[in-house]
């Protein structure tokens, strides 16, 4: 048995890209990027970002590039895939993409309706970004280093 899965939440790089396909579906492509901070050599911490590139698919691409924008706050479920290719200068380059299987906005929306029939029943982040608890709405604090037991 094999199992293929991830989730990330990150922000979008670019604007959503719609297209169709000859049978009439919709397809949305955009990148989104993952922070992290880690300590370097001297201590001090850096951002290190990782790119992903996210493929939808019919009704979550046309929702996609109706509301969503560069910099747009989104949490994204589905399959990993490392696409290997070689550059123009004959280095081998990688790309991470995600055929996504589920999508949901986080952060402020733009309308009530967009948020009642997109996002899911828990909320992942208010509109400035802080992660909240289910079972109310007050920020939780996101871990740092020094939270760390180990």
């Amino acid at each position: 048995m094999s199992f293929n899965k991830i989730t990330i939440i990150g922000n979008l790089g670019k604007d959503p890209e719609l297209r169709y396909t000859p049978q009439g579906d919709a397809v949305c492509d955009f990148s989104v990027a993952v922070n992290d901070r880690k300590r370097d050599k001297a201590g001090e911490l850096q951002d290190v970002v990782t790119w992903f590139r996210v493929t939808l698919w019919r009704k979550q691409a046309e929702t996609a590039s109706k509301y969503l924008t560069k910099g747009s706050p989104i949490y994204i479920e589905g399959r990993l895939r490392v696409d290997e290719w070689t550059d123009r200068d004959g280095n081998n380059r990688y790309t991470l993409e995600i055929n996504a299987t589920d999508m949901h906005f986080i952060g402020g929306g733009r309308s009530d309706e967009m948020s009642s029939n997109t996002t899911s029943e828990n909320n992942f982040a208010d509109d400035k970004g802080d992660f909240t608890d289910d079972k109310d709405s007050s920020p939780v604090a996101s871990p740092t280093d020094d939270d760390i037991p180990f």
